[in-house]
């Protein structure tokens, strides 16, 4: 096998995948790069999978009512990624298939390169929407008891469980029952039994229900440290700035079908419309006659804190970045410009609302 090194320089964004099941997605290169240490060797003609969960035309039923149709997706590994809807879309569904609860009526989900097993389980950790904490035993009874479950010992799982339990600042509740728990501070417990044995898959369903905006977001570090630690991340939620704040990819379902896929970034810009924000030293009347030939909408905005003017401007989709700064720069003192990019939450709305008026309701 030749291997060749290569200098640090080179990031993951480099690392070119082969997928041996899906011939039509595989990224054709003849070398792949890995990270190990502070050197990066290329593999020539090595194959590997990207995906650490990847569904392919998974559909299931409940009497009447699909609730998953024909559903594919992809989750890269060491991401978080965002798994959105309305209730009743298919989420819940989709989770319990991934955790081996529930099997699909058709269609496959393939774990970390190969089909998913029930013994894939103990690399999964599943905290739900439902809480379930037994309320008569004492709290670090009840999480030693479920790391045990997990399979690790009793030494070293009293060794965690003391460690993140003093991180997320609960180590006075341990010898409490759990019925003295507040639902942020249950919250807190049931979060650490989901990480503690270090799966390499985490599956959070609203997982900052309960918590104060402090208390979110210490989980919120946590989740991102377990992320940049390795771990892939399946975070259901209906709070769009939480998924603004964390999401790196995601997939929206709406009646049971998947009805938008994409990294957050891209799909903030695809959904744009064209629209940027300037500021600039000068009166609008200059600044609107100069670019209004060139902009499809120009509309003035409230000075900024430096005293600074705005406009709102709509590019036409054959307008030219550079040509509209260099109008703007010839009229006024022109001092910054920017995209403004839609929330997750207009983009949930528009995608959804847009949905529904092409299918037909589903029964």
């Amino acid at each position: 096998m030749n291997v060749n090194k290569f200098d640090n320089h080179y990031t993951h964004s480099h690392i070119n995948y082969i997928n041996e099941k899906n011939p039509a997605r595989n990224i054709l290169h003849p070398r792949v790069i890995f990270l190990t240490g502070l050197r990066l060797i290329v593999i020539n003609n090595f194959k590997i999978m990207d995906n650490i969960i990847t569904v392919e035309g998974v559909s299931k039923s409940f009497a009447n009512h699909k609730a998953l149709d024909n559903v594919s997706l992809a989750v890269p590994r060491g991401c978080v990624y965002g798994l959105l809807g309305p209730n009743g879309a298919g989420k819940t569904t989709l989770i319990r298939t991934i955790n081996h609860i529930t099997a699909p009526d058709s269609g496959s989900i393939t774990f970390d390169g190969h089909p998913l097993t029930a013994a894939d389980t103990a690399h999964i950790g599943y905290l739900p929407e439902e809480r379930g904490l037994y309320k008569k035993m004492k709290v670090g009874d009840q999480a030693l008891f479920f790391a045990r479950l997990k399979g690790l010992d009793k030494k070293e799982a009293t060794q965690q469980l003391k460690a993140w339990f003093e991180r997320l600042e609960i180590s006075d509740w341990w010898d409490k029952k759990v019925e003295e728990l507040s639902k942020g501070m249950a919250q807190k417990v049931q979060f650490i039994v989901t990480v503690l044995h270090r799966p390499k898959l985490l599956i959070f369903d609203e997982p900052f229900s309960g918590f104060d905006p402090i208390n979110a977001n210490v989980l919120k570090r946590e989740i991102l440290k377990l992320r940049d630690e390795g771990a892939t991340v399946i975070f259901s939620t209906h709070n769009m700035g939480s998924v603004e704040e964390l999401c790196d990819e995601i997939t929206l379902i709406n009646r049971s079908h998947n009805i938008l896929s994409g990294k957050v970034r891209e799909l903030r810009r695809r959904f744009s419309d064209n629209n940027y924000e300037f500021s600039y030293a000068g009166d609008f009347d200059s600044f609107n006659a100069a670019l209004q030939p060139i902009a499809a909408r120009i509309e003035a905005s409230a000075a900024d804190a430096d005293g600074l003017n705005r406009a709102i401007l709509s590019l036409r989709e054959s307008s030219d970045l550079p040509a509209v700064v260099a109008a703007a720069n010839a009229a006024v003192r022109l001092e910054g410009f920017r995209a403004i990019l839609p929330s997750m939450d207009d983009i949930f709305i528009k995608t959804v609302e847009t949905s529904n008026l092409q299918a037909p309701v589903m029964q």
